[in-house]
């Protein structure tokens, strides 16, 4: 399996980090081995001293999907759920100075905190999911997928053009904006539709 991630799908979130708002969506990947599932504690890397946490609402692709129509894509994914993009973000700025890629800081070990994956049926409306994180009791993100700047199914129609999408595969459909630095010690929780996935700590 595979994990792809959609960068600067929220405008404020752009805006916030000083980027241009794309006109089609920003990719990058993620290997399995950034996975952090369980809610497992999440270990503060020694390379890095600026590791952002970004709350996602996640996809998992269900079936193979090659050039998928959009006004099919709603059949490609079975189960909705919410990870954490950690960045590090002086890797990532040092990088973008050079003009360098991104996975040093995207794609570590523990990289993508992923929560259990719901079925997307218990769901009264995918497109208008409502999802925050606390950091330490303080509400730090919010977000509304409905706020997307590209939908779940044009995501996947973009990223089915160019990548076989696969069962099992995971989409994290960005983040919005509120990203901020982790600690040593901090706890975070995210809730999708007031429900917790995300409970765990920073070591």
């Amino acid at each position: 399996m595979k994990v792809i991630a959609v960068g600067r799908n929220y405008i404020d979130h752009a805006n916030e980090l000083k980027n241009p708002v794309p006109t089609e969506p920003v990719i990058f990947l993620k290997p399995d081995t950034a996975l952090l599932k369980e809610n497992k504690d999440f270990y503060y890397p020694d390379f890095s001293q600026d590791i952002h946490y970004e709350v996602e609402v996640v996809l998992r692709i269900c079936k193979e999907g090659k050039h998928i129509a959009e006004k099919f894509a709603d059949k490609y994914y079975d189960r909705i759920g919410l990870g954490i993009d950690f960045t590090a973000r002086d890797i990532q700025q040092k990088h973008k100075e050079k003009g360098l890629p991104w996975e040093l800081a995207k794609a570590f070990d523990h990289s993508a905190a992923i929560s259990n994956l719901l079925p997307k049926e218990g769901f009264a409306n995918a497109q208008a999911l409502n999802f925050h994180l606390d950091v330490n009791k303080q509400r730090v993100q919010t977000g509304a997928t409905k706020d997307m700047i590209f939908s779940f199914a044009k995501i996947l129609t973009f990223v089915s053009k160019y990548i076989t999408l696969r069962n099992g595969d995971l989409i994290y459909t960005g983040t919005p904006a509120g990203v901020g630095p982790i600690q040593i010690g901090d706890h975070l929780e995210g809730y999708l539709e007031n429900q917790k996935l995300i409970d765990f700590r920073i070591k």
